[in-house]
């Protein structure tokens, strides 16, 4: 029997960077099989097709310029209707970072994915701008995988000697993690927008993750420890959003200029998405429909500003009166 096909779902920035690495360990490792194949939305970019271009050329030129994939990486159409075509056995991993709501309140994409696909889920989830990981920078990301073989065989397709992988098995709270932490990196881009320091900034950030651990422990069905935000996917992964991603960089310019996220998503994203404001408003709903949005101000007070209008000076008033200091 061969190796395990590999392939990546999705055609960004961050995947992209995934498949460089993934087609260069694919490539070395018995384990797996040689070629990767990538799905990708068909866009044209100089008039070409983005997918004869990566396919010629090996590089994606409009969401990561500069880094040659690996000759091992192929594309094809974009499948809108995955169902039918992957084996039940098949091994998932998510590195999408949001949520989504149903009626019953809080859904992880890895759950929606598994529903649709029904195959087992992982997700991997770090203090990883892709820019950096397809330049080899050194960095660490986590594994949240409930079954710890599949976990192993992930970190084998996914680890090198300067991307580092952790497995954990609580993915909800890494899942979790990697949502929350692009609205705390808007509160963090309101205060540079505003001219304040590094002080107030470590304010947000530690108030933040005080948020999310609290989101976690109220809506994870697993358990959640305190370990699991001193990983990559925690701590990490807050703070470099925080400082160097695009929900910050974004909601600078928000409080600088007086743009809507729209418009600058249009003039600064390059066709990608903020996934910060659109996090904040579906937590919104769900904190509203379980009653406890006075928990969560700093959640609170990034919705209220992006979508009701209110004054990007209210980030400052919702620390000032954070429950932490009560």
């Amino acid at each position: 029997m061969g190796g395990k096909k590999v392939c990546v779902v999705g055609s960004g920035n961050w995947g992209s960077a995934i498949a460089k690495i993934a087609g260069s360990n694919a490539a070395r490792l018995s384990t797996f099989e040689n070629q990767v194949n990538m799905w990708v939305l068909e866009e044209e970019v100089g008039g070409r097709r983005l997918t004869d271009i990566i396919n010629t050329e090996h590089e994606n030129v409009k969401y990561l310029p500069g880094h040659k994939l690996p000759p091992n990486v192929f594309i094809g159409k974009v499948c809108d209707q995955l169902k039918g075509h992957v084996k039940k056995d098949a091994v998932g991993v998510s590195l999408i970072k949001g949520v989504d709501e149903g009626p019953d309140g809080l859904r992880l994409i890895s759950d929606i994915i598994h529903e649709k696909l029904g195959i087992d889920m992982s997700v991997l989830m770090g203090a990883n701008i892709a820019s950096e990981v397809a330049e080899e920078k050194f960095c660490e990301t986590t594994i949240g995988c409930k079954n710890m073989q599949h976990g192993q065989t992930l970190k084998e397709l996914m680890q090198t000697p300067n991307f580092r992988v952790t497995v954990v098995q609580e993915a909800d709270t890494v899942e979790i993690c990697g949502a929350l932490k692009n609205i705390v990196a808007v509160g963090a881009g309101f205060c540079d927008g505003l001219g304040y320091g590094d002080n107030t900034k470590a304010a947000v950030i530690r108030l933040g993750l005080m948020e999310m651990i609290a989101f976690a422990k109220l809506f994870c069905k697993g358990p959640v420890t305190s370990s699991t935000f001193l990983e990559s996917c925690g701590v990490a992964d807050l703070i470099t959003t925080c400082y160097g991603g695009r929900n910050r960089k974004v909601a600078e310019a928000f409080a600088k200029t007086g743009k809507s996220i729209e418009q600058l998503e249009k003039e600064m994203l390059n066709g990608q998405k903020l996934q910060g404001p659109q996090t904040s408003a579906e937590l919104h709903r769900i904190l509203k429909s379980k009653n406890v949005v006075e928990k969560f101000p700093l959640f609170t007070a990034v919705y209220q500003i992006c979508y009701e209008g209110k004054p990007v000076t209210d980030v400052i008033k919702c620390l000032q009166n954070h429950p932490e200091h009560m």
